[in-house]
């Protein structure tokens, strides 16, 4: 008999979409029990035990009340690690990009062809350049997105595989028509990226780490900007527009625009010690790029781009020392600011390989929801404004 699968509280929490206290009162009245697991500490929830509960919530839940079920075959977060379509992603990151993202869009590890439609390229690229010199990087991807959609006399048809063949054609034009630092690149969309990033040259583990770090932000289940694109989608709106909906939620300071915040943090360490550094964040709000909910045991993303980041000795015990002082585990955020500090990226870096990575999730998702019936997520809501005026005498 197959070992039964066992979960952490936190993963309990995030396939149930409920807090770890209710998990805990789920406990108290028999709904679930604990595991103990020989020479650990945490309790563990057994699989069958949750998917039943989550059953039975669903059916109860009264209709008024009821918000249709986001279910995904694409990505699980499940014994502390990430998986895409039930493979490990930390085994993937030395699998290019390209076939990563087939995987995600269509259940096959193809090679298609990433190559931007030339006139969508210029055009992209001159619109973008419109834009004033204070504008980020990240600024340049919706105004990118745009004219590839206009672009695209089929952008309206959301049969998957006419979906599964645009989508190469969108991240290259998002990759392509930014500005190059350096030489442009040909050759893989990291390749390509990475002389986008920075004007120092290329070379074979500064391009292995972008391509990993591509892949292990591809998708992460139901972000918040994850749930944007399929909101958008379930209105048939095009996958365009839906991009377009996550650039939007990924910008958020609390979410994809983190990363530059991280960024900087790891400046002022260098500069100023680890100490101050942390003390300065944590005076001022909440510690980036430490901590993740999902992950009781550390973010395995972070754990796996830290080993493959060719990081020069000075910036490793930086990085050390930030680890050392914080409370909580490094998550991706610093993994990637760790990345574009080793490799001579700016801040705005983090952002765009977050968005270019996680386009390719979105567009899974676009195409797990077209199959969805329309228009289906109306949440209730809870009205708490004044008593309107009767206005009938």
């Amino acid at each position: 008999m197959a070992e039964e699968q066992l979960l952490t509280t936190a993963e309990v929490a995030q396939r149930l979409r409920i807090k770890p206290e209710t998990i805990y009162a789920y406990v108290s009245r028999g709904l679930l029990t604990r595991v103990k697991v020989p020479g650990e500490r945490i309790s563990r929830y057994r699989l069958s035990d949750v998917e039943r509960l989550a059953s039975r919530n669903q059916a109860t839940r009264p209709d008024r009340d009821a918000a249709p079920a986001m279910r995904t075959a694409i990505t699980l977060i499940a014994y502390g690690r990430l998986f895409y379509r039930g493979r490990a992603a930390a085994d993937l990151t030395d699998t290019p990009f390209e076939q990563v993202a087939d995987w995600l869009w269509t259940g096959r590890m193809g090679a298609p062809r990433f190559e931007a439609p030339p006139e969508t390229l210029r055009r992209a690229r001159e619109a973008s350049g419109h834009l004033p010199p204070h504008a980020r990087l990240f600024d340049r991807l919706p105004v990118v997105v745009a004219v590839a959609a206009a672009m695209d006399p089929l952008r309206f048809d959301l049969a998957p595989a006419t979906v599964a063949a645009q989508a190469p054609r969108l991240l290259s034009t998002m990759v392509d028509a930014l500005p190059a630092q350096g030489t442009p690149a040909d050759g893989t969309l990291a390749a390509r990226l990475w002389s986008r990033l920075t004007a120092a040259p290329a070379d074979a583990a500064g391009l292995r780490a972008l391509n990993a770090a591509l892949v292990l932000l591809a998708d992460h289940d139901l972000a918040a900007s994850t749930i944007a694109v399929r909101v958008a989608a379930s209105t048939r709106a095009n996958p365009y527009a839906a991009v377009s909906a996550g650039l939007g939620a990924l910008d958020g300071p609390m979410h994809g625009a983190l990363g530059a915040r991280v960024y900087r943090m790891i400046e002022a360490a260098r500069r100023d010690g680890a100490a101050a550094a942390v003390a300065e964040q944590l005076r001022v709000g909440r510690l980036p790029g430490f901590g993740q909910a999902l992950y009781a045991e550390g973010d395995p993303r972070a754990a796996a781009l830290l080993d493959l980041t060719p990081t020069p000795d000075d910036l490793r015990a930086t990085l050390d020392d930030l680890a050392a002082t914080a409370p909580t585990r490094p998550n991706i955020d610093f993994a990637v600011a760790a990345l574009a500090h080793a490799t001579g990226m700016g801040p705005d870096a983090t952002e765009v390989v977050f968005a270019i990575a996680r386009t390719a999730g979105w567009i899974a998702h676009a195409i797990e929801e077209y199959a969805q019936p329309p228009h289906r997520f109306r949440w209730s809501s809870g009205y708490t404004g004044p008593t309107p005026l009767r206005t009938d005498g």
